[in-house]
């Protein structure tokens, strides 16, 4: 009996970045190229160029595709409060895709409908009495700490799926208490303080910082 012959399955761009998805929350997005991405669908790269011109386009469509599913949330009338908001609901929506934060380091690939985030935060630190080339910094040094946040975050997490004590953990309990007596002190609980969720904390005290520098 012959094998059968004629054009390959159609598929759609939703089949692809669906699958695409599937590859980089398994692999993260150095995991992802055309042919690993034929592969998953079961087609070949070259089909795949027929609606994805690279993987550029295709991180790009999984971006938008994430973000067009996020919910903006309510946000206060007070700039300050308004800017810890936008802050906190960015911070909670690339935590939910760790993946993305090494995606937007590239600092060139980014979702067009995740723009509400800068947008708001500018447009609250302006309302708050920044410039507005101040503004794109503050919101600048915003996301690199809520980057540096997730990613550390993410990291740890990977990290502490192995039931072994960490090499910290091991070395914090023999710390010379005469050389560092803090944190021979605060040896036996480092990890427990390490762990505990910072972000609100340090995004407020940044925020406060920023715009008192406007208001000095």
């Amino acid at each position: 009996m012959s094998a059968r012959t004629g054009r390959p399955p159609k598929i759609s761009k939703a089949e692809i970045v669906s699958a695409a998805h599937r590859i980089v929350d398994a692999e993260g997005p150095e995991g992802l190229s055309m042919r690993r991405l034929g592969r998953e669908m079961g087609t070949t790269a070259m089909a795949l160029y027929h609606h994805v011109r690279d993987k550029e386009e295709l991180l790009r469509l999984l971006l938008d595709d994430y973000a067009a599913g996020l919910p903006k949330p309510e946000l206060p009338e007070d700039p300050a409060e308004r800017i810890v908001a936008a802050a906190a609901a960015m911070r909670d929506a690339v935590s939910g895709r760790p993946w993305i934060v090494d995606v937007l380091r590239a600092d060139d690939l980014f979702s067009i409908r995740a723009l509400w985030y800068p947008e708001t935060i500018i447009d609250a630190a302006v309302r708050a009495g920044l410039g507005t080339e101040a503004a794109v910094d503050a919101y600048r040094i915003i996301w690199h700490y809520t980057g540096g946040e997730i990613a550390a975050r993410a990291s740890a997490a990977r990290r502490r799926q192995d039931d072994r004590p960490t090499y910290r953990s091991r070395t914090f309990v023999d710390l010379d208490a005469e050389e560092l007596p803090h944190l021979a002190a605060l040896g036996p609980r480092w990890e427990e303080l390490a762990a505990r969720d910072t972000y609100d904390k340090g995004v407020r005290a940044l925020v406060k910082g920023l715009l008192e520098g406007a208001a000095s």
